[in-house]
């Protein structure tokens, strides 16, 4: 029998830690896709419109710059993102816990809490302001 930091193990539970050990590392749990970046810019955020109105009504206080290396500034601070495949988790900073995906180049869509795409898109306007 073999000691493992003092406590004794049978050969038949040293293969059966082994092999989920192996499974473990081979296998990342809740992969989504590649990891990536988004353009950098000034992103303005809007609820579509209706017939007899305009088009898109811009959500003051939803916009966001992505300024590079994960990261991203809003009015009331900033913090860093995750993309991943094409979803985007805020998470840290104002945004924290807010959900997108990337619907076309430059343009997100809202991921509700329920995991359904919402209505809100922010696209991208142009580059980062100073």
């Amino acid at each position: 029998m073999k000691e493992l930091e003092g406590i004794e193990l049978k050969p038949l539970a040293i293969v059966l830690l082994a092999a989920a050990a192996s499974t473990m590392a081979a296998a990342p749990s809740h992969a989504q896709g590649r990891l990536g970046l988004l353009p950098q810019g000034e992103y303005a955020c809007a609820l579509p419109g209706t017939a007899d109105g305009p088009a898109w009504n811009e959500v003051e206080g939803h916009g966001f710059s992505i300024t590079g290396a994960s990261s991203y500034t809003t009015e009331k601070g900033s913090g860093t993102y995750l993309y991943e495949g094409r979803r985007v988790t805020f998470t840290r900073g104002p945004l924290k816990g807010h959900a997108m995906m990337r619907v076309s180049s430059g343009l997100l869509q809202e991921v509700g809490k329920d995991g359904k795409l919402a209505r809100m898109r922010c696209h991208r306007t142009g580059p980062v302001r100073d």
